[in-house]
């Protein structure tokens, strides 16, 4: 045992013995944002820094992560789920559980057959370690049911996250943490108060994936627009920092509070170089009595005014927008007030979330209830309001030359990619190939593919 001392704060560091993580497989399942997303492809690397191999399809792991998610009431449920899965496929297997779902109701995660380890948002950062303690001690298929997780207002640590998703595009999380407490929302209890690293570390970690031949970034986090709460600095100092790493082409930002969004960041946004005509903005309600009932930071004229320049300073840029409906409060009319809200704006696409209850939320004080089947007609109208404006969005682009990064597709299927504005492309089988994959390629854009998700292009 080490101990190190940095800045007046004392670290212990334990030595690790890595002979007992080689050999092993891993297999790993996550619920929830990109940013849970991001965690676990971090969680797979440094196990495999450890000789962990992670275990094909079909092949029964000897560790299994689930990284979960507790957003809704559904999002439990396909946590435990998952976890009854995962215990299923792969007997014998030691069950590491970590997430929004394992910090809030650590110790019932923990009583779940075949789940060993439960690691709460302050933990999760020293999985290793605690997976090297916990295995010293257990035999093989012997669950201890044990769970590590504090109270919210000491979730300090921030685990740094910078791993290649899925497909193309690598996940740098800026942030962690909530400060805001809407009525509604789980995630500040989970995930504790708003943190981040310096700019100077996240620089470095965006250089160190343009060398691994990263050409787009997504910067993630729960709040990111609060960037710089832990070390004095703005998202606006750091996102001009990033646009000056070589090698990184793209940069998205993904959701950001609309009174976080500021206007010089939409100004740089309009000038930079690598930054993309693409935003990501939560409104939640186009009534200003329903968010006033949530306790948001705004009203619907300071995001008509957010929408408004984004579409003066970068015309051509795509504008999805979170919406919740049939939230506690969110009378018929309040509704209709939304709707015809967000039909008025030059937007390109809505992600609609039917509200759900929550356990412990101050929304639960608000007496006005909304039944189910409303929620379900209301999601409906605002489903096919954003098919509309998507489409609409889409079909504007047939015709023009675009740039495409494009993502390696499976034998035999259809390749696809995005625009600059996040047009998704559909390029045919008879022409796809590897050696496409994390590839610039310019093309011109054609019609709509057969269910209307892609534009066509063609390389010949």
């Amino acid at each position: 045992m080490h101990y190190l001392c940095t800045s007046k704060i004392y670290i212990i560091i334990y030595m690790i013995d890595s002979s007992a993580f080689q050999g092993k497989t891993a297999a790993y399942y996550t619920l929830g944002c990109k940013l849970n997303f991001s965690e676990t492809s971090t969680f797979g690397r440094l196990l495999q820094d450890m000789g962990v191999r992670t275990a094909e399809k079909g092949e029964s792991a000897d560790i299994c992560i689930i990284n979960t998610c507790s957003v809704t009431e559904v999002a439990d449920h396909k946590c435990r789920q998952a976890i009854h899965r995962m215990v299923r496929e792969h007997p014998g297997a030691f069950i590491v559980v970590t997430g929004c779902y394992a910090q809030l109701e650590s110790e019932e995660v923990s009583r779940i057959d075949g789940v060993d380890l439960v690691l709460g948002s302050n933990e999760k950062a020293n999985l290793i370690q605690y997976l090297s303690d916990a295995w010293s001690g257990v035999k093989e298929g012997d669950g201890k049911h044990e769970f590590h997780s504090v109270k919210t207002k000491d979730i300090t640590t921030f685990a740094p996250s910078c791993s290649r998703g899925n497909r193309t595009r690598f996940f740098l999380k800026v942030q962690d943490g909530c400060n805001y407490y809407c009525t509604y929302c789980t995630i500040p209890f989970a995930r504790g108060n708003s943190r981040n690293p310096t700019i100077a570390s996240l620089v470095a970690q965006a250089e160190q994936a343009a060398a691994e031949g990263g050409k787009e970034i997504v910067i993630t986090g729960v709040n990111i627009g609060d960037f710089g709460r832990s070390t004095g600095e703005t998202f606006l100092d750091l996102i001009k920092a990033l646009d000056r790493v070589e090698g990184v082409k793209r940069y998205r930002i993904s959701s950001i509070e609309p009174d976080l969004l500021t206007d010089e960041i939409i100004d740089f946004c309009a000038r930079s170089r690598a930054f993309m005509p693409h935003f990501h903005i939560p409104i939640q309600s186009g009534s200003d009595d329903v968010l006033k009932l949530m306790h948001r930071h705004y009203d619907t004229a300071l995001f008509a005014h957010k929408i408004q320049l984004i579409k003066q300073r970068i015309p051509d840029a795509f504008i999805g927008v979170d919406v919740m409906v049939g939230c506690r409060g969110e009378k018929p009319e309040f509704f209709e007030e939304t709707y015809n809200f967000l039909r008025s704006l030059d937007i390109t696409q809505l992600h609609v979330f039917p509200y759900s209850e929550r356990p412990g939320t101050a929304a639960l004080k608000i007496p006005y209830v909304v039944d189910e089947r409303d929620k379900k007609l209301r999601s409906k109208r605002l489903l096919e309001l954003s098919d509309e404006k998507t489409e609409a969005f889409y079909a504007a682009h047939i015709g023009k030359e675009a740039e495409v990064l494009f993502e390696k597709a499976s034998r035999g299927k259809a390749m696809h990619g995005f625009t600059r504005n996040y047009v998704r492309v559909e390029l045919p089988a008879s022409q796809a190939s590897d050696s496409l994959d994390n590839q610039l390629v310019t093309v011109r854009l054609g019609g709509f593919n057969h269910d209307k998700t892609a534009l066509k292009v063609s390389l010949e």
